[in-house]
């Protein structure tokens, strides 16, 4: 099952159509949205536009009020922090990179998945791997975005699909 790791879209309705369009097309059934959705029209087109599961954590600059959120039933709205199980992978999920500590305190993590920084990047710390997929926005670097399919998580230039 492929998994696709969202982050910083900052209302760019045209990558992100793109992007749900890759979507559609390689049978994708969840999404982790890692925040900077923005506005409320962006989160509708979301929320309108992808039927699977969308998990998503509250980020720094968002407009729409958490309110809405209950109109889309397939957001999994898991505030500030979440942990998933997904293809027998702990992951957490964050915005921003300072909480990946506190999801560490809160028990064993395979992944972690943030944003925020725009800028795809990772690392492992303590044995725990740790991805920024970048921004889908194209928000001070190139629109990206992470593919995760079984063992093998992967960095795609929203460009070159």
């Amino acid at each position: 099952m492929k998994i696709i790791i969202i982050s910083d879209i900052h209302d760019n309705l045209v990558n992100l159509e793109k992007c749900l369009n890759w979507c559609g097309k390689n049978k994708v059934k969840k999404i982790i949205c890692l925040g900077d959705i923005t506005n409320s029209e962006t989160l509708e087109y979301l929320a309108g536009n992808f039927k699977g599961e969308i998990f998503l954590v509250k980020s720094n600059i968002e407009l729409f009020d958490e309110l809405e959120l209950k109109k889309y039933s397939q957001i999994k709205y898991c505030g500030e922090m979440g942990r998933l199980e997904i293809n027998n992978k702990k992951i957490g999920i964050c915005h921003e990179q300072y909480l990946a500590d506190r999801i560490i305190k809160q028990g064993p993590v395979d992944i972690i998945f943030y944003g925020h920084t725009h800028k795809p990047w990772e690392f492992q710390k303590d044995g725990i791997i740790i991805i920024n997929p970048g921004t889908l926005g194209g928000v001070f670097q190139k629109a990206t975005f992470a593919v995760m399919e079984k063992e093998n998580i992967k960095l795609i230039l929203l460009e070159q699909i």
